[in-house]
């Protein structure tokens, strides 16, 4: 019988393992979407940890169908779907081949794809015709050095082409790369269904509390630092600054969750700090019309992972070339900057992230084509900066004004009218 599409070449680099923390980030789609969905898992077996977490997403409205992977048992994998119960066997139906699904909203390939850059296009060519329209295929591959760089070439291409988002999981063995590709549009209302994503490689240290990867490589640089001194100079006592400044630095890039206003018609601050201003005004590079313009300070010891401030598409974004004057002063107007514009229910948002005085580089993670969220993270400014939010003004009344202090994702800084 015909199974699933060939995700393993017999002879190269293997097995690739997909471990529970990089199988939570592969179905994340998934897991994010509120509404009853159908979706498509290819390649798995009994034991598979993302069949386990595909089940563990899975809402009362939707239907996951399952193919078995390439030389496993179709009876094996039924057998174990009903020992999960009625609830999960009503929801869940294994089918004998591929061809025998149907479309979905979300199509996973439960194994790392590890060919040739042509095996890997005649791959993602088969699974896409499973996708319903604005639907998301979800595949993987290894990423650890000289591994599969057919197969890692041929997916950076199309994440170029139609990427919405690329997670790397180094806590899998080997470390993996995750890829999340959408071939035709998706409607900006379907941003309103969506919860978070998952983000992998923040490490948590608390159920509450995680830090960014950016601080958890800065502190490893810190103690690298620190060892390199402590070897060369034996007897210096230099070693402890590093060293004292690696929990500082991580601290900087903490993560914590969030609470986020279930409440439709609120818009959430981007980022934690001060309202420096909210004004009116005209700027051409948005389009046509008046802008309400929400300003915020992060000091160095406020959060600075960003958020969006409401649901939406990204549909572009720039970086304004400037000066790295202090967020505080005015002139920091002309300072460099990213902006993120959102098409909405509402009409266009933009957020503007800016740099500061001693911020001088900023992450933006979504590329354009991704839904995000409202309150979910999209980037960070390192140090203190700036993050503005504009709205159309006609469709916006502010909730807040200068001196206010705002908490990201959870402040409720305007509301839509």
């Amino acid at each position: 019988m015909t199974q699933s599409p060939a995700v393993r070449t017999p002879g190269r680099p293997g097995p690739v393992r997909i471990g529970e923390r990089a199988a939570r980030t592969l179905v994340t789609e998934l897991a994010r979407l509120n509404d009853s969905k159908a979706a498509l898992l290819v390649g798995v077996n009994p034991q598979s940890a993302v069949l386990a977490a595909a089940i563990e997403a899975l809402l009362p409205g939707d239907r996951l169908t399952v193919v078995a992977a390439e030389g496993g048992s179709t009876a094996a994998l039924r057998e174990h779907v009903t020992a999960q119960g009625r609830w999960v066997a009503d929801r869940v139906r294994v089918v004998d081949s591929l061809t025998e699904a149907d479309p979905a909203e979300v199509v996973i390939a439960a194994e790392p794809l590890l060919g040739t850059a042509d095996e890997t296009r005649t791959t993602i060519e088969t699974l896409t015709k499973y996708l319903n329209a604005g639907a998301v295929l979800s595949v993987a591959t290894a990423a650890g050095p000289g591994r599969t760089l057919g197969a890692a070439a041929e997916l950076e291409r199309q994440s170029a082409l139609h990427g919405v988002g690329v997670d790397l999981v180094l806590r899998n063995s080997p470390p993996v790369r995750l890829h999340r590709l959408r071939f035709s549009p998706a409607s900006p209302a379907t941003a309103d269904r969506l919860a978070a994503a998952h983000r992998p490689s923040s490490v948590p240290l608390t159920r509450t509390m995680h830090i960014d990867s950016n601080g958890v490589a800065a502190a490893g640089i810190s103690l690298g630092l620190a060892a390199l001194a402590r070897l060369t100079r034996p007897k210096s006592k230099l070693w402890l600054l590093p060293a004292l400044a690696a929990a500082p630095v991580a601290a900087f890039f903490r993560d914590p969750e969030r609470d986020v206003p279930e409440d439709p018609a609120a818009v959430v601050a981007a980022a934690d700090g001060q309202v420096l201003s909210v004004q009116r005004l005209h700027d051409e590079r948005f389009g046509d019309g008046e802008w309400l313009r929400v300003a915020v300070f992060l000091s160095v010891l406020d959060v600075h992972v960003n958020r969006a401030p409401v649901a939406g598409k990204v549909v572009d974004y720039f970086v304004a070339d400037g000066g790295f004057v202090n967020a505080m002063k005015p002139d920091a107007e002309h300072n460099v900057a990213a902006y993120t514009v959102l098409d909405t229910v509402h009409g266009t948002v933009v957020v503007a992230q800016r740099t500061g005085l001693i911020a001088r580089r900023i992450v933006q993670r979504v590329p354009i084509g991704s839904l995000l969220a409202k309150g979910e993270r999209f980037g960070l400014i390192r140090f203190g900066s700036r993050t503005d939010v504009y709205l159309p003004a006609d469709a916006a009344e502010p909730l807040v004004g200068p001196g206010d202090k705002v908490v990201g994702g959870t402040t409720v800084i305007a509301r839509w009218l």
